[in-house]
Parts: structure tokens; sequence; C-alpha cells
């Protein structure tokens, strides 16, 4: 586990470094690429041997017996999340946005609202718009540095005609670990609003010291009838190119609904995703995670040190996730020299803040899922980018 590590990712086909100058003007051979949501690092050695497993037999065909799959799930809940899974509850989907995707086609109709609370991860919305139904932006406010809900609020904001509500548990890009009393007021809100309660869990394994995570369907076993649960192992272990996804449902008639969906779509497994995950789900996996996570942390506290030591400049502290929230508010600067200085001056590519909508246009996305040389040098950029107000 070297994730000092610099590998060459350029040439690769990677969205994340070969893209980064069509997309945002950063010069591909100089510039750092820290926009998109996968990491730097290979993953664990026991998914890197599945996939040779698979290359030495030399036969692609279509994925047959899933218990191994599912019983590797089943075993990273219990182990991980202290969350007891059947069986029957899983199902698969290429990946969480195709899963979200699901959701909305599933539960609502053309026309209909639904929620999330931003700013959030963005394609939620391209989902909810690109699918004919009305996004739903119910805002959380900033207080003292940190995202929180302001349900008295989006009680008012909810109308007949809204029928789902998206959550990102962790948030992103806020970075947030919602509390467990926070989970039971956001089921609550669905139950008086007769919500389907889509909730997205993907960073859940990307957790830090200091807070713990609780899975939504623990949170609020009263609600099981509407919620619908959204785990990968994509982000954990850096495989999001194997587009696989778990959606779990503990109600049988809501998972049939689901399941339908999916039957009717003819959308089935990838063979390559699911030999990934289940080989990911296992005691080596869960060591590679926890230095992982040690790693991302060292990550957070330098990037975190450096940018908030520019004036007007704040990163949001992170709890979760390794996508810094840095807000370019107090600096005063238009969202155009802000983001100018970043791209150009600094050479770095990172997600917009309005993206993300309601409450992200003076904000900034940076990935922190990459060597911490190249996390200082980006520091060591963006402070000189913004020298004129040290």
């Amino acid at each position: 586990m070297n994730f000092d590590e610099i590998i060459e990712r350029r040439g690769t086909h990677s969205a994340k470094w070969d893209m980064m100058d069509k997309l945002y003007a950063v010069p591909g051979d100089t510039g750092i690429s820290m926009w998109v949501a996968d990491m730097d690092f290979r993953p664990p050695a026991c998914v890197q041997s599945a996939l040779q497993g698979m290359l030495d037999h030399g036969i692609y065909g279509y994925f047959g017996d899933d218990s191994a799959y599912k019983a590797a799930i089943r075993w990273w809940m219990q182990t991980r999340h202290d969350w007891e899974v059947e069986d029957d509850a899983i199902l698969t989907a290429h990946g969480l946005v195709n899963g979200t995707a699901l959701c909305v086609h599933t539960f609502t109709a053309p026309g209909e609202g639904v929620a999330v609370m931003a700013p959030v991860y963005h394609a939620f919305g391209k989902v909810v718009r690109g699918s004919g139904r009305r996004l739903v932006e119910l805002p959380l406010t900033s207080e003292n540095g940190r995202l929180e809900m302001d349900l008295a609020t989006w009680d008012s904001m909810i109308d007949p005609g809204t029928k789902m509500l998206i959550l990102c548990s962790p948030h992103n890009p806020g970075g947030r670990v919602w509390s467990q009393d926070e989970l039971k007021e956001v089921a609550a809100f669905c139950q008086r609003h007769d919500l389907i309660l889509v909730s997205d869990e993907i960073h859940h394994d990307l957790v830090f010291a200091g807070s713990k995570h609780t899975v939504m369907a623990k949170a609020a076993p009263d609600a099981l009838d509407r919620i619908v649960m959204m785990t990968a192992t994509t982000k954990t272990f850096n495989i999001a190119g194997g587009h696989t996804g778990n959606i779990i449902i503990p109600d049988p008639a809501l998972r049939k609904r689901v399941a339908d969906t999916l039957f009717g779509l003819g959308i089935s497994g990838n063979s390559f995703g699911l030999v990934m995950a289940t080989a990911a789900y296992s005691p080596e996996g869960a060591a590679w995670v926890d230095a992982l996570v040690d790693y991302l942390d060292g990550n957070r506290k330098v990037f975190d040190a450096g940018v908030n030591a520019i004036p007007g400049v704040q990163s949001m502290a992170l709890e979760a996730t390794y996508l810094a929230w840095v807000d370019f508010a107090g600096t005063g600067m238009e969202v155009e020299e802000f983001t100018r200085r970043v791209e150009q001056e600094a050479g770095i590519a990172a997600n917009h803040g309005s993206t993300f909508g309601v409450g992200g246009e003076s904000c900034l996305r940076f990935n922190l899922a990459t060597p911490r040389a190249r996390v200082i040098e980006a520091v060591e950029r963006l402070q000189k980018a913004f020298s004129d107000l040290q």
C-alpha cells in the first residue's frame, strides 16, 4: 500500500486527467487534476488478483451465480456498518448514478418533484432534469463552517407533486456525516410529506476519526417501507470504471418496484464489476481501506492548513469523503476571478461550485485522493495564485 507512488494516468482514457484541458482549459501536461471523484491510487491487491484470474481464464461471458458477491456485501455491511442485510434485499445497478436514475423512473412520473439538499452531488440534478422531473433544491445552511439541515424551512417547500427525496450521506461536497438524530428527522420529514427516501451512502467507508456514519435503514427502522439504500465499492476502492453499485431495499413491496424497472430495462450485472466488488469486500480490502483513510486524513490536514492560510479562503472541515469544499467568498472576488486564478494561474482543475446547486456559487471542490506530494504542490500553487492577499 504505497499511496505516495505517482502513477501516470495521462493517455489512459482517464476522464480525470485526459479531460481537464477540454473541460477546464488546464494544460494536461502541467496541470493538476483535482476534479472528478476518483482516486489516483491502485485498488488493493485482492482486487487486482481477482481481475488477473479473469484474464488468465480468458473467457468473458455472462455472470452467473452471484451468491459469493451477495455474501461479500452482507459480510461488509455487518462487519463495517453493523447492518444485517438479506440476500433478497440486494439489487445490482451499473453504479449509483444509474441507481439514482432507476429510482427516479420507478417512483416518480414526468413533471413530478424530486428533492435534494443543496448544494449536493451534481449528478442528482442531471438525472432528475434529464428524466423530465422537477428538481426541488432544499437549501442547507452553513453554521460555523459546517453544513446544517433546516427542516422547518424545507417543510414549506414541499408540494403534493414532490414524490422523492435523495439524501447524500455522508454529504458530497460538504463532507458532513449526519448524526443519527438528523437522519431520524429526515425520515420523519419524508413520512410527513409521503416521500420515497433514497439514501446514497457511497462515501460511507471514508469517514475520519471523530465521526461515525449511521446507516439510514438502521437510523429509521420504522420508515423501511419508504427507504432505498444505495452503497458501492466503487468510491471506497477506486474501481468506479467497473460500474457496479448496490441497491439494497429491505421492504419487499418497494424492492419489487425497482426490480421490475431493472427487468424492464434489461439491466444485468457487469462481470468485471461484480468480481472486483466480491474481492474488495474482504478482510484484505478492509485493511486497505483503514490505511487509505489514515492517508487521506493526512492529506486533508495538509490541504486545509495551507488553503485556510490564504486570507478570505475557507476549506470546510471534512468529516468524510476525500472532497474538499472550499469557499472563496471572503476574498470579495467574483466567481470568474477566483476560478481564473485557480485554473489559469495555479493550473488546477477543480469542480465549479455552481454545478452543485443553490449555495455552491462561491465554492470550488478539490479532490484530495492523490499522492501527498501533489497535494503539497497544489497548496503551494494556490498560495502563489492568491499571494496578493497575503
